[in-house]
């Protein structure tokens, strides 16, 4: 493959040189070359990692994990375009400084948290895709007592993600229905979702923020949780964008190093997702198989729900950046002081 590449960008070169002379169709002819030098020389990068160094990828339990997992039967049955590394993570903070020390190479995290860390590092950062957009929930246990969000007022409420998508959604429905998430209600949160059930378990009348499969997996082992709200939904109702919870970004010095890997990673992201959204049988058995959930049977009843996607381009800059708005507009520290320039956004040259 190495020569094959070498011959074609010797080849390119002398028609560019041709082409300098003034002879379009040598130009074109040049052009078209270098078109597949660069798809043989992205092939073969990404074929150069997979032998080498794998692409590490981290994600955290849940629905933004979900997407990925078929990355893993794809390099397995020999389909994937590279070797991935996926590490799996329970909280956010301890994703982040393993991307910011260099030992990860991408990661699928809250978007807020994205656009913060984009400031941290002066622009190190990158995203590039939308990987779920809405996946909150408001539960009810033993209870009928909250069918909007004002029944929230003056209630206790239990929430996984401080400093992340779930913390600033609530607080931004709360603000946007009169209630004051300050004074008008009581929010106790937890590092893990996991947490947030064991303690629903153990309270009367408990009320929830959850995202999916936790709220399947809550209902399986409870059948006097109900689902009250969703949070998608009252989203829809007071903002003109659409609610994303996750985000995949890149270092920017990765993604300058390797272009031709991350493109080739997001072809594989798309098959992934795909994958995810219509064969949940074998999606549902990698999740469990790499503790993205705790039982197959709860992942597969929960993808449905999960609104897993992969947007990248123009559609990822045009959905996150109005979601970003919206967050700067309720409360700039949300997104880290300020919004994140166009750089952000990763692009194929």
């Amino acid at each position: 493959m190495k020569k094959i590449v070498s011959l074609l960008l010797a080849l390119t070169m002398a028609l560019s040189l041709a082409a300098c002379g003034g002879a379009a169709s040598e130009a074109a002819s040049s052009e078209a070359v270098s078109e597949a030098a660069s798809e043989a020389a992205s092939s073969e990068e990404a074929k150069e990692l997979s032998t080498t160094d794998a692409l590490r990828i981290a994600g955290l339990k849940g629905p933004t994990t979900m997407g990925l997992v078929n990355l893993l039967s794809m390099e397995e049955d020999g389909t994937a375009a590279m070797d991935y590394d996926l590490q799996l993570y329970g909280a956010a903070d301890e994703i982040v400084p393993l991307l910011m020390k260099g030992e990860l190479d991408m990661a699928a995290i809250p978007a807020n948290l994205a656009a913060t860390l984009y400031q941290k590092t002066n622009g190190g950062i990158q995203a590039v895709a939308v990987n779920t957009l809405g996946v909150l929930y408001v539960v009810e246990k033993g209870g009928d007592t909250v069918q909007s969000m004002a029944d929230l007022k003056g209630r206790t409420i239990l929430s996984t993600g401080k400093g992340t998508t779930p913390e600033y959604v609530l607080r931004y429905l709360l603000n946007a229905n009169g209630i004051d998430p300050d004074k008008d209600v009581t929010i106790e949160y937890y590092s893990e979702a996991t947490e947030v059930t064991a303690q629903m378990a153990n309270t009367d009348n408990a009320i929830a923020v959850l995202p999916q499969p936790y709220v399947t997996a809550a209902g399986l082992q409870d059948d006097t949780l109900r689902v009250a709200l969703n949070l998608t939904e009252e989203w829809d109702k007071v903002a003109d964008t659409q609610l994303i919870t996750g985000v995949t970004v890149v270092r920017k010095e990765y993604a300058e190093a390797h272009p031709d890997v991350v493109a080739a990673f997001l072809a594989d992201y798309a098959k992934s997702v795909d994958a995810a959204n219509t064969d949940l049988d074998g999606t549902a058995a990698l999740c469990e198989e790499q503790g993205v959930v705790a039982k197959a049977a709860i992942a597969k009843k929960a993808l449905p729900n999960c609104n897993i996607v992969c947007l990248t381009g123009d559609e990822l800059k045009a959905n996150a950046s109005a979601y970003l708005q919206v967050l700067y507009d309720a409360d700039p520290a949300a997104v880290g002081g300020a919004l994140p320039g166009d750089d952000f956004y990763w692009t194929a040259e």
